[in-house]
């Protein structure tokens, strides 16, 4: 994606920030461009918010993606690096919620129904709140099951009956949804529907158009996923990379000067400042805010302290069997309800004999942020109990081998999932993804927070190209060059 100059002056010493993925994609082309690289990261590991965590060191072992799970078809940044870093073979379907006629979806909490059943009961509830109307049947299952995604992806301040109003009725009970219904007939694909008829972003949804998206991305049939885990991934790159990854080392601090970055770093129990020539930190603003920060304008200080973060929480039940597939469940997810929300049925890939992984419950915004906020033994009680009551089976004794976590909200690292810029215009996005990128002398910044594509790891390397175009367009020695052509 970066090409080389021929003529490059002199390698440049540049400092990365952060070994998630826009750190480790900004080292790993810079290195490329003939400069030296180095990164400083404060946890233990590489991946950032990529997190695969697998239930045991045995070949074969079960795992579950705590973070980033999967990514979009039409996700040519990121798809450049799984095949150049040779994982191209590794690229499966990722089926996700209501992909599954077995899979099963929450009415008010009260009880579950399975995809299969669920027409009758979502048109049903729809026509009940509109009252006389002659839309078609095609017309109301649309706006049915629009309705039950965002009730099952939208935190529930995001989730109320007017999303699915009656200018978004009339404007699809003009369009011939006959194309886009699945064989069987249970649901329209959301996904193309809007697709084709962008009028549906632009009219109803005025103002909540990215909320939109990230509703119809997440229920896609365009989604991939890694065969064994996204975290293949950022390992892979972290191995392309020769400069030092010092792991551990903990960001204290930042000062900007005329001739450079001062950062503070925390190694051991004593905090030493250093100089570096160029920098580029792709720290989340939650953390970045908590640190002393000098030499940074007002308005740079205003973005860094109010860029909005959504938390996350995910549970991860490792099983003795998938005793779904009983159930006639054989992948995708459920909307579980409650705080837990999400419920999803990864394929078994390893040993058979070393169990299934059940990613129990995912959740963004509030209640991720509940959840986040109990401690360990009573968020399980809490995912346990919640999802028994769609899976029983769950109960059976010696069925939950063993729990893994992650409330993002509440990991030290990140403070946070991602950044939603839920209920903004299209203004307001570009100025907050302008103002959250832009450079403070020789400091610049990367990382999902700072691109038009938030919460993916498509946006963390959308937004190296632009940190590294800043880096050329303000050093005066030509840094470097970025092959934009694409």
């Amino acid at each position: 994606m970066f090409s080389r100059l021929p003529n490059v002056r002199e390698p440049r010493r540049v400092t990365v920030l952060g070994a998630g993925v826009a750190g480790l994609v900004a080292a790993y082309e810079l290195e490329r461009l003939g400069h030296q690289v180095e990164i400083i990261e404060a946890a233990d590991r590489v991946g950032g918010r990529v997190h695969t965590h697998r239930f045991g060191s045995a070949p074969g072992a079960p795992f579950a993606d705590l973070g980033a799970m999967r990514l979009r078809t039409d996700h040519t940044r990121t798809l450049h690096y799984v095949v150049e870093l040779g994982l191209h073979n590794d690229i499966r379907e990722f089926r996700t919620l209501f992909a599954d006629d077995g899979n099963l979806l929450s009415i008010h909490d009260e009880r579950h129904i399975r995809v299969r059943e669920a027409p009758d009961v979502l048109t049903g509830r729809l026509a009940a709140r509109l009252g006389d109307h002659s839309y078609r049947p095609a017309t109301l299952l649309f706006g049915a099951w629009l309705h039950a995604c965002l009730e099952a992806i939208a935190p529930r301040d995001f989730n109320d009956w007017p999303e699915v109003t009656t200018e978004l009725l009339d404007l699809v009970d003009g369009i011939d949804l006959e194309p886009y219904l699945h064989p069987a007939g249970s649901k329209p694909d959301l996904y193309a529907v809007v697709k084709d008829h962008p009028q549906i972003r632009s009219g109803p949804f005025r103002g909540r158009e990215r909320l939109l998206d990230d509703v119809l991305d997440e229920t896609s049939p365009a989604l991939y996923r890694l065969r064994g885990g996204m975290e293949t991934l950022t390992n892979a790159l972290a191995a392309r990379i020769q400069g030092p990854i010092w792991l551990n080392q903990e960001v204290t601090g930042i000062a900007v000067h005329d001739d450079g970055v001062a950062v503070g770093v925390r190694r051991g129990g004593r905090i030493r400042y250093r100089n570096y020539d160029h920098v580029l930190c792709t720290i989340p603003f939650t953390v970045l805010r908590g640190l002393r920060l000098d030499g940074f304008d007002a308005d740079k200080l205003a973005a860094v302290h109010e860029t909005q973060y959504w938390p996350a929480t995910k549970i991860a039940l490792r099983c003795r069997e998938p005793f779904w597939a009983a159930d006639g469940i054989a992948g995708g997810a459920s909307f579980t309800g409650g705080l837990v929300r999400q419920t999803y049925y990864p394929p078994v890939e390893g040993d058979p004999a070393q169990g299934a992984v059940l990613i129990a419950s995912y959740t963004i915004g509030p209640d991720a942020e509940a959840l986040g906020r109990l401690d360990p033994a009573a968020r399980r009680q809490v995912v346990l109990d919640e999802v028994a009551r769609m899976h029983p089976g769950l109960r059976e004794r010696g069925m939950i081998l063993d729990t893994a976590g992650r409330a993002w909200g509440e990991h030290r690292w990140s403070l946070g999932a991602a950044t939603i810029r839920w209920g903004q215009d299209a203004g307001t996005r570009k100025e907050q993804q302008w103002a959250a990128a832009r450079p403070q002398g020789r400091l610049f910044f990367a990382g999902e927070h700072c691109s038009s594509m938030p919460a993916w790891i498509e946006g963390a390397i959308e937004s190296v190209t632009d940190a590294l175009r800043d880096m050329e367009t303000r050093d005066p020695h030509e840094l470097m060059r970025l092959d934009l052509g694409r």
